[in-house]
């Protein structure tokens, strides 16, 4: 069986993903831009707009690859900003963060955690934290686990949108993935950790005067 999966060139759906890109940035080295470790691998958070985790992956396209940022909100798991852009650069991570401020407007001390790397430790991204108000975060160096909330989510994505299909162009993937994140994952994708609802469901239960429900730990 598995000499004839070989020469079928089948493949499974999983959670993997595909090689990493020559283009794509390996984790940074130490700098002295880069913040302190402000999450201490607690991906929970008892109100919204408390702590987001933010990360970057990839997508193979025929056109090339595309690159994938986003920004969630940890209480509810919903992707409150994200961008996408056929070269990963400051840019396009600073863009999916001032969507996710420009729709949530968070209070002062509210947390961005991320890993090292170049997008997240660039001036750009800190100029926009610092005018909001945003607490920057980062695990420890080639540390996976300290970002694993969005590990889990990069994976969703890919296992659930991006591994079953074929993507022509650049933009076909976009739409797909604008698909996934605003139609499916925000509204529909229910979760463990917020107590078994959707992101767009949980908002909507703890809006002020309804009664909230507890996070899960």
């Amino acid at each position: 069986m598995a000499r004839i999966v070989r020469e079928s060139g089948w493949a499974g759906t999983t959670r993997g993903g595909a090689r990493r890109p020559r283009s794509a940035a390996k984790p940074a080295a130490p700098q002295a831009n880069t913040a302190p470790d402000l999450v201490r691998r607690e991906f929970c958070a008892d109100g919204p707009n408390r702590a987001w985790f933010a990360d970057i992956t990839y997508v193979r396209t025929h056109q090339g690859w595309i690159y994938l940022a986003v920004v969630m909100d940890i209480w509810s798991r919903r992707i409150v900003g994200w961008s996408m852009a056929p070269r990963m650069a400051a840019e396009f991570a600073d863009d999916a963060l001032r969507m996710a401020i420009a729709r949530r407007r968070p209070p002062r001390g509210c947390i961005h955690h991320s890993d090292h790397g170049s997008q997240y430790t660039s001036l750009l991204l800190g100029k926009a934290m610092r005018a909001a108000g945003i607490r920057p975060s980062m695990g420890s160096i080639s540390s996976p686990r300290d970002n694993a909330a969005m590990g889990s989510l990069m994976g969703f994505i890919k296992a659930e949108r991006v591994h079953a299909r074929t993507f022509e162009t650049r933009g076909q993937a976009a739409l797909e993935i604008f698909d996934y994140i605003e139609c499916l994952y925000n509204r529909k994708r229910i979760h463990s950790a917020p107590g078994h609802l959707g992101p767009e469901e949980l908002e909507r239960a703890n809006r002020p005067g309804e009664v909230r429900r507890p996070m899960a730990a």
